[in-house]
């Protein structure tokens, strides 16, 4: 690509989001989200392969589509209260369009259909920008209209997209879909909890996020997107396997691991607001991804020889050093002891 497009794109790609999260007007917010979305068009498209130019294709329609929805609410909401805060939504038809407008845009079931294709045609390092920094505008917009936004509807989204990404993920044999189910999932616990206690919202979607890349800079190193290869990973990295199996565990949400600190809170939140049946159909369906992060697991722990002894002699006479890696499998299982102090913040 050249540098100036890829300067442009890069720029492009950081500043939207964060126009966005800063500003305060729905037209401003609109722009950011226009330009994150152009931005990363390019690169879903970069490979030239009809796979990658149908994902791009897919991404462009429903972002466009959120995005057209999301200027129609805002319009129907300045014509009724005549201003533009983005704080300020009073109108139950304009919170009801805006909340299907991001659900569309973050990939929440029952709009989730493009999430996994589009991450299936395009390259792992796109797949993480995604899955991850796309994700940040649309959960912000959400999170500064969510005294607004109608309780019942959001424990629905949440509900759904946590059984829908679990049920989606059992029989995927492809690590990007399955990071797809994965995502999913998670914005199904950020949602639930969205209107009860932004803040833990937003503690989920930061521990989502490391540990998500943590998992995607593993499969990048693998350099491969089947689950049957983990099976040979050791070759590529000695330690990988054990890194592999803890930041998955992590993303499952079992304990003393990093994933189970906004589980616990989350479920202990819904337990307050007298919830029983929700946090109870939450962590039942919580078993689901479980399923399928302890099959990568299993997949990981296995290990076979290489198919071509000249590459285990290559393996053993090159030095592999992820020193990042080891940095944020660090976060992604040993934030835990933390949750004292989170607890504490107003």
């Amino acid at each position: 690509m050249n540098p100036y497009a890829s300067m442009i794109i890069t720029s492009s790609l950081i500043m939207g989001p964060l126009l966005t999260v800063s500003s305060n007007h729905w037209i401003l917010a609109w722009t950011g989200l226009e330009i994150s979305t152009l931005a990363i068009i390019p690169l879903i498209a970069k490979q030239h392969h009809p796979r990658a130019i149908e994902a791009a294709t897919k991404y462009f329609l429903t972002q466009a589509t959120a995005s057209t929805l999301i200027l129609f609410s805002s319009i129907m909401n300045a014509w009724t209260l005549g201003q533009w805060d983005i704080t300020q939504m009073s109108n139950n038809t304009s919170c009801i369009v805006l909340t299907t407008a991001l659900a569309i845009k973050l990939g929440l079931a029952p709009f989730h259909f493009w999430l996994p294709e589009v991450l299936q045609g395009t390259t792992t390092m796109t797949a993480l920008i995604l899955t991850t920094w796309q994700k940040l505008a649309p959960l912000s917009l959400l999170v500064m209209t969510s005294q607004s936004l109608n309780t019942p509807l959001m424990l629905v989204l949440g509900l759904t997209s946590a059984l829908t990404g679990g049920w989606y993920g059992l029989n995927q044999t492809q690590l990007r879909k399955i990071m797809a189910s994965s995502s999913i999932a998670h914005l199904g616990w950020m949602t639930t909890i969205l209107t009860l206690s932004p803040k833990l919202t937003l503690l989920t979607f930061y521990t989502y996020t490391i540990m998500t890349s943590t998992t995607f800079l593993m499969i990048k190193t693998l350099e491969t997107n089947m689950m049957s290869v983990m099976m040979t990973s050791w070759t590529k990295l000695p330690t990988l396997n054990t890194m592999m199996m803890l930041t998955l565990m992590s993303l499952a949400g079992l304990p003393p691991l990093t994933g189970f600190m906004p589980k616990w809170l989350i479920l202990q939140e819904l337990t307050k607001q007298h919830m029983f049946i929700m946090a109870t159909a939450m962590a039942l369906i919580s078993l689901l991804s479980l399923f399928f992060y302890l099959r990568i697991s299993y997949y990981t722990t296995i290990t076979l020889p290489p198919n071509s002894t000249n590459y285990l002699q290559q393996w053993r006479h090159k030095t592999n050093k992820k020193p990042y890696l080891a940095m944020m499998t660090m976060l992604s299982v040993t934030l835990l002891p933390i949750t004292p102090t989170l607890l504490t913040i107003p």
